[in-house]
């Protein structure tokens, strides 16, 4: 049965709770053209101030899944996937899916690219020479199942509602919805056919979440409705309140990962939310039967190399060099303009404006402000300073990698004055806050 979208409309505006047949009707709409583009973001505006309850927002994520293409999996093992709701210096997708892989996980991950503060890990990918982030349907199954993970970008086919709707609430002022964040994610993540998913909810300065609390809600929605519509999810609530890598940009977070998975080296911050997430995806894939036990694999597959060689076949399978681990200089771009951000006095670092560290890599190039702005992969930051560090002659803020002499310094303005220093010593918070849902 068709239903009108006005009706529809109207009956969330006044506080009235949608049928499932109702919302899947709506979705269809959207998909098909039927409901136009004013009806839809009169709808994202309802559902903005009166919300949708559990029953409600499932509902909506299965409309939206159903908008496209659901892939199917026939592996011998689980289909896994993580997802992070963005950061400074948040690469950890690349090291995360050939580590769960290395363990018998398979990670079809679907990625998108940065917008804002946040980078984005199509973008990081695409920076390495001949890598093919958008394949085609029938190539990342080849490659998920010969190699056991694959990271490409959102294709046409999966979720479509969600592109045309997210495209509709960017202009209208409702992405900050929990209701329809949990929609947009999700469907996405249950059109790859998963039968496992890790959230990774941030909250700090540099995440879309400013605080602990607005965290917990975002993870909770996320794990009720993941749930409820078949999926078994959990969520980690993890500290952004500092850039989570000492690296920020493209190029220059894939040289980190390139470090972090041969051994060169492996910072404690990153690996410790990279350990916590992946045990968290193999327990819930039934690959491991306590999260201690989870650890201890992966921390294995890591230090073994096992992990770099799924990293470094899936970037061959995907059109990248065969040598990237060996000789990543040779192939990910340099930016010409290289000097260290010296503070203005000596101290320690009591706090980061995070969000503006990821700012300052947007205002070099690395980052973009619109969907349609090209990206210098070759930019950004690197060797930033951890809150607790202590700032001195030596011991810079960080090192600007920038096109123009410029641009490096009007980054590293930026960059002092996101760091505040003192004299005190200063014990960071907790990096994971705590568990949503999770497996124990």
């Amino acid at each position: 049965m068709t239903h009108l979208p006005q009706e529809i409309i109207r009956r969330k505006r006044d506080g009235g709770m949608l049928e499932a047949e109702q919302i899947h009707s709506f979705i269809e709409g959207l998909t098909s053209g039927r409901v136009s583009e004013g009806q839809a973001a009169s709808f994202a505006m309802a559902v903005f101030f009166r919300g949708l309850t559990v029953p409600e927002r499932v509902a909506l994520t299965q409309a939206m899944t159903r908008s496209g293409e659901v892939l199917q999996w026939d592996l011998p093992g689980p289909v896994l996937d993580k997802h992070s709701t963005g950061g400074v210096g948040d690469t950890i997708s690349l090291a995360l899916a050939p580590a769960v892989a290395a363990c018998g996980g398979y990670v079809p991950m679907i990625s998108g690219r940065g917008l804002g503060h946040t980078g984005g890990t199509l973008d990081k990918l695409d920076s390495i020479p001949g890598y093919v982030s958008q394949p085609d349907i029938d190539t990342f199954r080849r490659i998920t199942r010969e190699i056991g993970c694959a990271i490409i970008g959102q294709t046409a086919d999966l979720a479509p509602a969600d592109k045309r709707l997210y495209s509709i609430r960017d202009v209208t002022g409702t992405v900050e919805s929990i209701d329809l964040i949990t929609a947009s994610i999700l469907s996405k993540k249950l059109a790859a056919g998963l039968q496992g998913l890790v959230m990774d909810v941030k909250f700090g300065s540099g995440a879309f979440m400013g605080n602990a609390a607005d965290a917990r809600a975002l993870a909770e929605s996320l794990v009720l409705v993941a749930n409820g519509a078949g999926l078994p999810t959990s969520a980690l609530l993890t500290d952004m309140n500092q850039p989570l890598a000492s690296a920020a940009g493209n190029a220059v977070e894939v040289a980190y990962i390139v470090d972090y998975l041969t051994g060169h080296r492996r910072e404690a911050r990153f690996h410790e939310v990279n350990v916590e997430l992946c045990a968290e995806m193999l327990v819930l894939g039934g690959l491991s039967g306590s999260i201690v036990e989870a650890r201890a694999r992966i921390e294995d597959a890591i230090a073994s190399g096992k992990a770099a060689e799924v990293f470094q076949r899936m970037v061959v399978a995907l059109g990248g060099p065969a040598d990237l681990l060996e000789r990543p200089e040779r192939h990910l771009g340099a930016a010409p303009v290289i000097r260290p951000v010296h503070a203005d006095r000596t101290g320690i670092v009591q706090a980061t404006a995070t969000r503006d560290v990821g700012l300052a890599v947007v205002a070099l190039g690395g980052g973009r402000t619109r969907p349609q702005d090209p990206v210098d992969h070759a930019v950004g930051l690197t060797d930033l300073a951890e809150i607790g560090a202590v700032i001195d002659r030596e011991r810079p803020l960080g090192v600007v990698h920038a096109r123009s002499e410029e641009a490096a310094e009007a980054a590293a303005r930026v960059v002092r004055a996101a760091y505040a220093l003192g004299e005190e010593r200063v014990v960071p918070g907790p990096l994971i806050l705590e568990r949503i849902g999770a497996v124990s």
